[in-house]
């Protein structure tokens, strides 16, 4: 038996019709005078069907449906009015009701339109309630993270957005909850235009265009990716983003489900490529140790050094200066053509290969360089820098641990160095160890302002 809500403020109305639904036996009828009244019968029992007046005292028909919507609430509503004509039909649709009827004057007749509707209501909604369920489902798991996430169903309307995605940005669920045409990307980016969420399903090239760096596609059809947004104060802040498919247990696809991360200190000097970067993803490359190698004897005469120390020059230059990493990368290869043990020419090759965002090449090229001199702050210092930026892509922890041994061993060659005390704080930081976090901070932050730094030596500053 179909259980349906009846809402007006009709006593005579609710009694008669309830008389004439008992007798029926086909719906078991709950009623109630206001809708404040129908919303405590909704916390305490779940029907099929809703059936609200449009004009009562305190809260309207059509306040009543949108404040259901907001709570989650799925279930077909039906719009009951006095005014039959087509304008009402359509502000009543308009106003998120599924259905509009007309009241009669004879109960009789008014309960057979209403239990003709009721069925229709209901069968129609029966297939799209496994639907539903999955969005409530979506908006359940959605809600239950502590990383600001939002969901957006097939038809790009928001149907989750969390408490942290509210303090991330200023922007409460109630307002943007049933919104769609990419309002969602406002406080991002300051305009409305397609998010990672929206792109799930697109190639390589429709990403390019939409100004996103992709960091990896995984194999359940996620996508990582890092972009630049805007602020309501119209700074510019640095986003990293996952967005995943929802499907339900027949494999159609039902939402798409994205976090949002303000990486805005760790990726602020990072270009987003024109072209797409190589992947790394499905697997993350492996974690790197750390060997301990004998220093490389330095075999080749005075003057072909002379010609790599050239290379290297220009590829200081043309990447410090003109921000032209791909060609600073060529110059470093010549130089290593020559010698493939200069160690400063590994470093700054993973430098501007971290640049162009190209990661596994940066990790490659870092950790070379610590092979060649493993005791070098300089280069510890630039592989925990692309240890670290990987771990905050991928939220790895992993990467971020490795990042966090390798800036302790810049420490440890450098006890003040206020760079690699405030690295390991944000690493803590993404690990869930806040506590931790803000003493490694507050050192460095103390050794800043106690004029104690002992700042990195770059090699590359003898060449500028």
């Amino acid at each position: 038996m179909l259980s349906v809500l009846l809402i007006d403020d009709e006593p005579a109305l609710l009694e008669m019709l309830k008389l004439i639904a008992d007798r029926s036996s086909e719906i078991r009828l709950l009623t109630a005078q206001s809708g404040r009244d129908g919303l405590k019968i909704l916390k305490e029992s779940s029907v099929d069907v809703i059936i609200v007046d449009d004009v009562m005292a305190g809260i309207t028909g059509a306040d009543f449906i949108q404040a259901i919507h907001k709570e989650g609430h799925t279930t077909p509503t039906i719009l009951f009015s006095e005014d039959g004509s087509e304008h009402a039909e359509l502000l009543a649709l308009k106003s998120g009701a599924d259905y509009y009827l007309k009241k009669e004057r004879d109960p009789r007749r008014q309960f057979q339109e209403i239990l003709a509707l009721v069925k229709k209501a209901s069968g129609e909604s029966f297939s799209s309630r496994s639907a539903a369920t999955n969005r409530r489902i979506v908006a359940d798991l959605i809600n239950f993270s502590s990383d600001p996430c939002l969901a957006i169903d097939r038809g790009g309307a928001v149907i989750a957005w969390n408490d942290s995605m509210e303090q991330l940005t200023d922007v409460t669920a109630d307002a943007i909850i049933g919104r769609d045409n990419f309002a969602y990307a406002e406080p991002f980016f300051g305009e409305r235009r397609r998010m990672l969420v929206d792109l799930l399903f697109e190639s390589d090239e429709e990403l390019k265009k939409a100004k996103y760096m992709i960091i990896g596609r995984l194999k359940n059809g996620s996508l990582i990716a890092v972009t630049r947004g805007r602020r309501k104060n119209g700074s510019e802040w640095t986003l990293w983003t996952k967005a995943m498919p929802v499907y339900d247990s027949s494999g159609m696809f039902v939402a798409a489900a994205g976090v949002v991360r303000d990486v805005t200190a760790t990726f602020s000097d990072v270009i987003i490529p024109e072209a797409v970067t190589e992947d790394l993803a499905p697997g993350l490359p492996d974690v790197p140790t750390l060997p301990v190698m004998k220093k490389p004897v330095n075999r080749l005469i005075k003057k072909i050094l002379k010609n790599a120390d050239a290379c290297y020059r220009e590829g200081v230059n043309l990447s410090v200066k003109e921000k032209k990493f791909k060609e600073a990368i060529a110059q470093f290869d010549e130089a290593l053509k020559i010698d493939n043990s200069l160690a400063y020419v590994w470093n700054e090759r993973g430098i501007c290969s971290r640049e162009t965002g190209d990661y596994t090449t940066a990790l490659k090229s870092c950790l070379r360089a610590v092979e060649l001199s493993p005791e070098n702050p300089e280069f510890l210092f630039s592989l925990g820098e692309i240890l670290e930026q990987i771990g905050v892509m991928y939220m790895s922890s992993k990467y971020l641990e490795s990042a966090i041994q390798t800036f302790r061993m810049v420490i440890g060659q450098l006890p003040n160095n206020a760079d690699a005390w405030t690295h390991i704080g944000r690493c803590l930081k993404e690990t869930g160890k806040p506590d931790e976090a803000k003493f490694y901070t507050d050192r460095g932050r103390d050794i800043r302002m106690g004029n104690r730094d002992m700042p990195i030596k770059r090699t590359r500053d003898e060449y500028l």
